[in-house]
């Protein structure tokens, strides 16, 4: 088994301005590019599943199948369970794990999926080598990262700039790459991966509704989460500057032409058979 090389701090925590966000993941907001490879009867791993929205979908998809989430943080496993419980759902299973070193056997899934995990760890190459090494060959590994530096939105605002330019320096500095979605093909290459469809896709938020959502998420998560006391601890920002970021973001949320995107890179890599 490789050695844990896990060196990364999870920037955002748990917070419930954090989990306000994982909750509303669906396979279809966040695996569209995945779906259209999954059969009935597939055993999928779902690493760093968090609550477990996404997870719930894909064994709901596979439903001859079997879907085990991975997540470094046991407390969030039981929320996970708790989503599976409540549709019903018979062919889960949840685990901790660090996906650096993977305690599953070589060629144990049809389908390796991680959302939202890539920028958050210390080695990313090895991370897809282990979700290679656990596929079956012709099995699939499939990737999909936000890219931070890509984001954009209107009207301009020189809070939300500030915003950006602290987020992408807090992620560094736990050691994570923020701007993952434009390296996953690249990190794909590097694990040895020969067949990989690189696509991108997008979340907007815009309407009323999305932007007092994503605004006011955001908003929360400056002053009250885990990044918010890794950026006062790191000295990257005042609590007095990270209430001015705060504040442009719902300031921003109330603006009836405002528009936010957010850009993700996605891989589907197949395992040679």
């Amino acid at each position: 088994m490789p050695e844990t090389r896990d060196t990364a701090v999870y920037t955002h925590g748990h917070h419930e301005s954090v989990l306000r966000s994982h909750t509303w993941r669906t396979a279809e907001n966040s695996a569209g590019y995945l779906l259209g490879v999954l059969e009935p009867h597939l055993r999928i791993l779902d690493i760093g599943c968090g609550p477990g929205t996404i997870t719930a979908d894909l064994a709901a998809l596979v439903p001859d199948g079997h879907v085990t989430g991975l997540d470094r943080e046991p407390g969030i496993l039981e929320q996970a369970r708790t989503v599976a419980g409540e549709r019903g759902l018979t062919n889960t299973a949840f685990a901790t794990g660090d996906v650096h070193a993977l305690d599953f056997p070589d060629d144990t899934f049809s389908v390796v999926h991680a959302h939202q995990v890539l920028q958050h760890v210390g080695d990313p190459v090895q991370a897809l080598r282990e979700m290679k090494r656990v596929t079956r060959p012709g099995g699939f590994v499939a990737v999909r990262d936000s890219d931070y530096a890509a984001m954009t939105w209107y009207p301009l605002s020189p809070g939300m700039d500030d915003w950006l330019d602290l987020y992408r320096r807090v992620a560094r500095a736990n050691g994570g790459e923020p701007d993952a979605g434009r390296r996953l093909k690249s990190w794909a290459l590097a694990a040895g991966f020969t067949d990989i469809t690189a696509t991108s896709a997008t979340w907007t938020f815009s309407t009323p509704a999305e932007r007092a959502w994503w605004s006011g998420l955001w908003a929360d998560r400056t002053v009250a989460s885990a990044y918010a006391e890794r950026a006062v601890e790191g000295g990257h920002a005042t609590a007095g500057q990270l209430r001015q970021v705060s504040a442009a973001w719902r300031e921003w949320g109330t603006r009836e032409d405002g528009w936010f995107s957010v850009l993700h890179g996605e891989i589907l890599c197949r395992k040679e058979a």
